[in-house]
């Protein structure tokens, strides 16, 4: 089968902040055609083409890519199960049912995937415990013993690009800041719907994590960074067969970055006290507050479970040991973006602002 002149990306997990942002910057981009592969792929931006699919449904999802063609494929998707053994196998059948699904065509050239800072930090079940490497992490660091799922799905892109003779890119990034909605892994809009209850029940904004965290270094990783990360992997020489920690380029201390945060906001803030205060504590009864807050300023989800990620901003900022990662190799091989961590919250609060998902204060 002859392989396509131009461009052709496939990113898988196009309904999320990742993968929104991949889809968003390569239908900006001349040049390039654009499939968005998702469970539930929502409306597509103009130009570019939406791709239902359960990458746990082999045959179906052979189907839905038989006729694609992609030269590069971006890997955004991951599936949470409630163990890290669950995880690995559940995980790795994903990619490997895609890859599976591509080959026929043979015209895949790279695959970026995107994983995180759990790779030097351990899954959840056992997050932070063993021999966590000194900070800043780099990328040369050996694997943690156990099980993990980024590490199954490395293997996964390993073999198969081995096979099939692709080249490939690892992206570990930190939190990722960005724009969607009904996603496991949102600090931003969880932040903005934290303040908007605060402020209709007239309490501060109160900071749910560690000491560590509020007093120590950290970085995190704004979506539409890591989309030209990515993008500029999966096209540049240099860059093939290497894996990348993927931050902003700045670093911060929370007990500066909360208050600015709650200023923007329009709450007031409440630093560390003592012993972390989580925020499935704080807002355990909070669904039907945020349900009158949606329906009187018109927001719209009403749905609290699919604004807020609770769990997953309690085990980002209730680290007790600081967490940040170097980004020098992706400077050293030609990518100079950066942005200010503050600005890149900022931003994205007024993103969900204009979209009509936040309140204005």
């Amino acid at each position: 089968m002859q392989e396509p002149q131009n461009p052709v990306a496939l990113v898988v997990g196009a309904s999320g902040i990742t993968g929104g942002a991949i889809v968003r910057l390569l239908a900006e981009r001349q040049g390039w055609t654009v499939h968005g592969l998702a469970r539930r792929p929502g409306t597509p931006p103009a130009g570019t083409h939406v791709v239902a699919a359960d990458l746990l449904d082999p045959e179906g999802l052979r189907a839905a890519v038989a006729d694609l063609r992609p030269t590069h494929v971006f890997f955004t998707s991951w599936s949470r199960r409630e163990t890290e053994t669950e995880n690995c196998a559940v995980n790795a059948a994903m990619l490997r049912h895609l890859f599976a699904a591509l080959q026929p065509a043979g015209t895949v050239r790279h695959v970026a995937l995107v994983t995180g800072l759990k790779h030097y930090l351990g899954p959840f079940e056992a997050y932070g415990t063993g021999d966590v490497p000194d900070t800043p992490f780099l990328e040369d660091a050996e694997r943690l013993p156990g099980e993990n799922f980024y590490y199954s799905q490395e293997d996964e892109l390993f073999a198969a690009a081995k096979a099939q003779g692709f080249g490939w890119s690892v992206h570990r990034s930190h939190t990722v800041i960005g724009f969607a909605v009904g996603n496991a892994m949102n600090m931003a809009l969880t932040l903005g719907a934290q303040a908007a209850i605060c402020r209709e029940q007239g309490r501060p904004m109160v900071f749910p994590g560690s000491e560590a965290q509020w007093n120590g270094v950290s970085d995190v990783t704004d979506a539409d960074l890591l989309a030209a990360h990515m993008v500029w992997a999966a096209t540049t020489p240099a860059a093939r067969n290497e894996a990348f920690n993927v931050v902003n380029g700045d670093v911060f201390r929370w007990r500066r970055l909360w208050p600015q945060i709650a200023a923007h906001l329009g709450v007031e803030a409440e630093g560390y006290a003592g012993e972390p205060r989580p925020l499935e504590a704080q807002m355990a009864d909070a669904g039907p507050v945020w349900r009158a807050i949606a329906e009187r300023e018109g927001l719209g989800e009403p749905d609290l479970a699919r604004v807020a990620s609770w769990w997953h901003t309690d085990a980002d900022l209730g680290r007790p040991f600081e967490v940040f990662a170097d980004s020098g190799k992706s400077r050293a091989l030609g990518f100079s973006s950066a942005l200010r961590t503050g600005d890149a919250f900022l931003r994205t609060i007024d993103a969900y602002r204009d979209a009509g998902l936040l309140p204005r204060p």
